[in-house]
C-alpha cells in the first residue's frame, strides 16, 4: 500500500488540474450572446478552496498560483492579483495537523465565506488604488453571494463523485497520523 500512495498523490493532483482546466474552459465558451446582468459564482475558488480544506496534501500553493495566474490571464484580470489573493486564502484555511476533524460543515462554510468576502473586499481596494477600472460593485456582490451558496455542493461534488474527504484522524497519509 505504501507504494501506491505517491501514485495516487500525483493522480489526484492531476485530476485537481485537469478539473480546473475544465471549469476555466467551460467558463470560456461563448454560452450566450446577450449581455448578462448577474456575475456567475467562482466555481474555481471554490473547487480550489474546497479541496484545500478535505485533502491539503493533493492542492500544493505553486499549483493553486499557476492555475489561478493561467485564470487571471485567460479572464483578462490583472494578472497575478486573483491569484496571490486565492492562495492566501488557500493557505489560511489549510488545516494544521491539530486541527483534523475539529470544525464542522457549518464552521467550514463560514470560513470559506469569510475567506471570498476578504479576498473580493481586497481586490478591490487594490485595483482602487491602482485606479484600474472595475465593474458595478452589486457584480462582486452577486458573484460573492452565489459563490458561498454553491461551496456546499462543490463539497458534495467533491466527496460523493470525486471521493476527496478529509482524514480521519488516525489515517496514515495524514501528517501526524497511524503508520
Amino acid at each position: 500500500m505504501a507504494e501506491l500512495a505517491p501514485t495516487r498523490l500525483v493522480a489526484m493532483r492531476a485530476l485537481y488540474v485537469a478539473l480546473a482546466l475544465g471549469v476555466i474552459f467551460v467558463h470560456l465558451l461563448p454560452l450566450t450572446t446577450h449581455p448578462v446582468r448577474w456575475a456567475p459564482p467562482d466555481l474555481l475558488v471554490a473547487l480550489t478552496l474546497a479541496w484545500v480544506v478535505r485533502r491539503p496534501e493533493h492542492v500544493t500553493a505553486l499549483t493553486i498560483a499557476a492555475v489561478m495566474l493561467l485564470a487571471d490571464l485567460l479572464f483578462q484580470r490583472p494578472p497575478g492579483l486573483w491569484a496571490l489573493l486565492t492562495v492566501l486564502a488557500a493557505e489560511y484555511l489549510r488545516p494544521g495537523p491539530a486541527s483534523q476533524g475539529e470544525t464542522g460543515m457549518i464552521g467550514e462554510w463560514l470560513g470559506f465565506g469569510l475567506a471570498v468576502l476578504v479576498m473580493m473586499v481586497a481586490n478591490r481596494m487594490i485595483l482602487g488604488l491602482l485606479a484600474v477600472p472595475q465593474a458595478q460593485m452589486s457584480l462582486d456582490v452577486i458573484r460573492l453571494v452565489l459563490t458561498v451558496a454553491v461551496y456546499p455542493l462543490v463539497v458534495l461534488f467533491l466527496q460523493g463523485v470525486l471521493r476527496v474527504r478529509r482524514p480521519a484522524p488516525g489515517d496514515a497519509a495524514v501528517p501526524g497520523g497511524r503508520a
